[in-house]
């Protein structure tokens, strides 16, 4: 059995479906400061990570560690307030594993979400950033080895986060008066803050803004045929626009400010998945 792959992806999924009991159709995955998200899930049921068998305990200030399951109108929803990076000395196949789980559990859409920073001056701290695209410098990849039961063994990444599910959280963002960029997101192996001369290179790359998470999540999700809708909630200016340096504290001042307008957008968008 390989150590973050399918079968273990079953055993987690199996433990995990005795204690939230219906299937779930949407999973959420919520980054840095964003865990309030979960608050949106009515009938919670939360399953701290230390009782899923395969995940280690959340490290990182501003990630809960927890699993919570219930609804969200008439959607099923699974959310993960906390993820597992490859900073924290974790393999990339671990930071893709929990999609693996939430795969085994039913979900057929994932919402990713993030802290991240700017890399051009005019998109200000505090703004929603809709995901069209990311670039992986991480220099790592969930899918290397053996192909895993229910892979695809070269997933089309051309269209990773999916047209119409942002489309549909444009809609939903316009008619909630919610102001939502859109752009590309620039995913680096961290956990120091990039140089001023890699955010040139980000900026002349074609990225919008730069963090150092969902990438590994997103390539499984397509490797399994999960649809994807991705949030950045830029927390700050990358390094080089940044007048004071970048703390983590920062960030998570940023997305609590920002946590009521995600939330309210994301909670809309479940709610219209189910029609």
């Amino acid at each position: 059995m390989t150590t973050f792959g399918s079968e273990a992806a079953r055993n987690a999924a199996a433990s995990i479906s005795e204690r939230v009991g219906s299937r779930p159709t949407v999973g959420i995955i919520l980054g840095s400061g964003l865990g309030g998200i979960a608050q949106a899930i009515d009938d919670a049921t939360r399953i701290p990570y230390s009782g899923i068998p395969g995940f280690p305990t959340s490290t990182v200030l501003g990630h809960a560690g927890e699993l919570v399951a219930g609804s969200i109108g008439r959607s099923r929803v699974v959310a993960l307030s906390g993820r597992f990076h490859i900073y924290e000395g974790h393999d990339a196949r671990l930071a893709g594993f929990p999609v693996r789980v939430l795969h085994e559990l039913g979900i057929e859409t994932l919402i990713v979400s993030n802290a991240a920073g700017s890399a051009r001056a005019d998109l200000l701290p505090g703004t929603i950033m809709l995901i069209s695209d990311h670039v992986n410098l991480m220099f790592r990849n969930p899918l290397i080895g053996g192909l895993e039961e229910g892979d695809i063994r070269f997933p089309d990444m051309s269209d990773p986060y999916d047209l119409q599910l942002r489309a549909l959280a444009r809609e939903v963002a316009r008619e909630q008066g919610v102001s939502l960029a859109e752009g590309v997101y620039f995913g680096l192996l961290g956990p120091s803050y990039e140089t001023r001369a890699e955010v040139r290179m980000v900026a002349r790359l074609g990225a919008d803004v730069v963090g150092m998470s969902t990438v590994p999540e997103v390539i499984v999700a397509r490797a399994r045929g999960i649809r994807v809708l991705g949030f950045s909630c830029v927390t700050n200016f990358a390094c080089g626009l940044a007048v004071a340096p970048i703390t983590h504290e920062e960030v998570i001042e940023t997305t609590a400010r920002v946590g009521d307008r995600m939330q309210r957008l994301v909670r809309e968008v479940v709610v219209r998945l189910a029609r």
